[in-house]
């Protein structure tokens, strides 16, 4: 059986990374999906929060996992027998970034093979970070975030910038 994790932070979900997540299902029989935190990212949604969002955009697809991590990816990976690791490529800074992660986790598991996936034309530029800006400015952000999860979205992001 073909496994590979797509991981991320998913703070939020973006039409960006659901395209990832539909293309990858399709080269995979199983697909693990991944909620991670990132120690240089103060995540606005819960992990909780995050699992739940991603469910309810993928009710449609059958052959995924969709899992909360504190460990390394590449740990994930030899303990769930995923010799596969997806990761999606916008720009150039990304591409710095996704090379040094390569190499550290080539390095902790050579078993663990990356697969970069380029996001559709127009999804290139689409980051959590710039949809959590669009919210707090009362911008539309449907062509960004699906539709199902697009709600819940503003309601958190707008709630926590009136604290501010």
């Amino acid at each position: 059986m073909d496994k590979a994790v797509y991981p991320g932070t998913f703070d939020p979900l973006t039409i960006g990374h659901l395209d990832i997540i539909k293309r990858a299902s399709r080269l995979v029989d199983e697909l693990h999906i991944v909620v991670a935190d990132n120690y240089k990212k103060q995540p606005t949604f819960t992990s909780d929060e995050r699992i739940e969002m991603i469910k309810k955009v993928t009710q449609d697809i059958d052959n995924i996992v969709i899992k909360y991590s504190t460990e390394l990816i590449v740990k994930y990976c030899q303990s769930n027998q995923i010799t596969m690791m997806i990761r999606g490529l916008r720009n150039i800074q990304d591409y710095e970034n996704e090379y040094a992660l390569y190499q550290f986790n080539r390095n902790l598991n050579r078993q663990v093979e990356t697969l970069i996936l380029f996001p559709s034309s127009r999804n290139h530029f689409v980051s959590s970070s710039a949809i959590k800006e669009l919210i707090v400015h009362h911008a539309d952000i449907s062509p960004y975030v699906p539709k199902e999860i697009i709600k819940e979205v503003q309601l958190k992001i707008r709630g926590l910038a009136k604290k501010i």
